[in-house]
């Protein structure tokens, strides 16, 4: 499926247009433009500033490959006939507004299900006839061959014009750093992407500890394969670390086998151990390409995926905090000024949000990866809704491991209680407004209607929020203990139930997202690179 278009394309196009012009632009509009890749390079070597080109070349091929697995072949796009709607097509990597996975581009259907990955025209039995285990592989296409009949082709195979030059770019940096650890990784990385075989790139992404930059490349997650779940999407970062805050950070690394202890479920669910060579580093975002840029913005990472990396030497908690910072600024403390009553508002801080986050990223590292049943990995076990229970999982243990970490004094002390939930509910609430179309916006809705059934927060006499402290706390560990729960024991059913009941947009949170359309305050950004 190259494009998924209808005949008269363009007058319908057009049509669209003249007719609804201002509804894109609003949509657009939507998006906060934050500008990322100025910050000083002066402690960067002229061969740091050179591999640092190189990574930027890296990223545009990168989201050649994504256009393609997302939609086909993007020149379509650059032919709207408006500005909005060529801009916001490249916000969404196509004709589909990502918040709710409708085309805003007349002629365009719903956003397919399976993204580009499979023919549009499979069926569920022709894709479970087909006899190739490699189809089941999150790093192959399903394409049909010259009888109509699927077939199973490797990433590597299908976009090897790209990758042989994302390969160059990569052997190149590799001369020019005078970091053995980063030469060594990009190396790996290039066998990586030319085998679909990520285990010794992952090795060394982790081992590589020394550098004052990253880039991060590859098919990751899985969020655009919305049919089944299996197919990883391309995406790419290039980012500066910044040193001051990754000091601060890496005391809590040797706390990561205590905090998988600590997590509020039975013991027998947590049984996995992470590697000990986890780490936590701090960046500034130099750039975005690919399934990283469209739509909603990652202000964190938590890598690799692989279950057997995990185990072996850990992952690497990637924070993003110019980002972080940019969304806070822009969106979280205005909607909490908007929406939590007067005397709370004092408890919205910049810095609780900051450990929120990074406290999330490093639950996802927790928990267990394979079930304790026999049901093979919780991917596997949970299916369409595995990644959902994952950004559950991730929200609310984040913040619980927060709570656990204040009430120890071990995280800095202009953080509080208060601090860290007011925080929390106010970033449900605006996340709630990414929808229920993906895995993200559909993870804080569930966390938002289940602290609200379990009374943390209400309204007040003026329709403001009042949060219930000590019922917000019960509640955020009653619901990490489920979810860790339903991942631990690959509860397929209880998922699916659980998620079909508290991913419902209800009034309230409909007229929050009214009061906030109607401030002015953006829903999420979009980048404009300086770089």
């Amino acid at each position: 499926m190259k494009k998924i278009i209808l005949p008269l394309l363009g007058l319908a196009a057009l049509a669209a247009c003249q007719s609804q012009p201002e509804s894109v632009k609003s949509k657009l509009d939507a998006y906060a433009t934050v500008e990322i890749g100025g910050q000083s390079f002066s402690g960067i070597s002229d061969n740091g500033k050179q591999v640092l080109d190189y990574y930027k070349l890296i990223c545009g091929e990168v989201d050649n490959i994504y256009w393609d697995q997302s939609f086909g072949d993007r020149t379509e796009m650059t032919k709207l006939p408006t500005d909005a709607q060529r801009v916001f097509a490249l916000v969404n990597y196509g004709p589909w507004d990502r918040l709710d996975g409708t085309s805003f581009v007349e002629g365009y259907g719903e956003r397919p299900l399976g993204a580009n990955f499979y023919p549009a025209d499979m069926t569920d039995a022709e894709f479970e006839a087909l006899d190739d285990p490699d189809k089941l592989s999150p790093y192959t296409l399903i394409r049909r061959g010259e009888d109509g009949k699927l077939k199973v082709v490797w990433y590597h195979d299908a976009y090897k014009e790209s990758i042989d030059r994302i390969a160059n770019y990569l052997h190149a940096a590799a001369d020019y750093t005078i970091k053995p650890s980063v030469r060594n990784y990009l190396l790996k990385k290039i066998d990586a992407l030319r085998t679909d075989s990520y285990h010794d790139s992952d090795l060394a992404w982790i081992e590589m500890n020394d550098s004052k930059m990253d880039l991060v490349i590859g098919p990751n997650m899985t969020k655009d394969d919305r049919r089944y779940g299996i197919k990883a999407s391309y995406e790419a970062y290039a980012l500066l670390k910044n040193l001051a805050l990754t000091e601060v950070l890496s005391e809590y690394t040797a706390m990561i086998p205590e905090l998988q202890k600590a997590l509020p479920c039975p013991d027998e669910y947590k049984t996995f151990v992470p590697g000990t060579s986890s780490n936590i580093f701090a960046y500034d975002a130099l750039s975005y390409a690919g399934a990283s840029n469209a739509g909603i913005k990652k202000i964190a990472l938590n890598l690799p995926y692989d279950p057997k990396v995990q185990a072996e030497v850990g992952t690497r908690t990637a924070l993003l905090n110019n980002v972080i910072r940019a969304k806070f600024n822009k969106i979280v403390r205005p909607a909490g000024r908007l929406l939590i009553e007067k005397e709370q508002q004092p408890n919205l801080d910049v810095d609780a949000f900051f450990w929120n986050i990074a406290f999330r990223e490093v639950a996802h590292g927790l928990g267990v990866k394979e079930t304790v049943n026999g049901k093979g990995s919780v991917a596997e076990a949970l299916g369409n809704e595995a990644l959902t229970l994952e950004e559950i999982k991730g929200d609310v243990v984040g913040v619980f491991l927060n709570l656990y970490l204040i009430e120890k004094g071990l995280v800095e002390h202009t953080v509080t209680r208060e601090d860290a939930i007011t925080t929390f509910v106010t970033g449900l609430i605006r996340s709630a407004r990414f929808g229920n179309a993906e895995a993200l916006g559909r993870a804080n809705i569930v966390c938002y209607n289940y602290l609200k059934e379990q009374g943390a927060f209400g309204h007040n006499h003026s329709g403001l929020y009042h949060i219930d402290y000590d019922k917000a706390e019960a509640a955020i560990a009653s619901l990490a203990g489920q979810v860790l729960t339903l991942q631990a024991t690959g509860d397929r059913e209880g998922a699916d139930a659980f998620v079909a009941k508290y991913s419902t947009v209800g009034e309230s949170l409909s007229q929050d997202f009214a009061a906030m359309l109607r401030a002015g305050i953006p829903t999420d950004v979009r980048f404009q690179f300086v770089w």
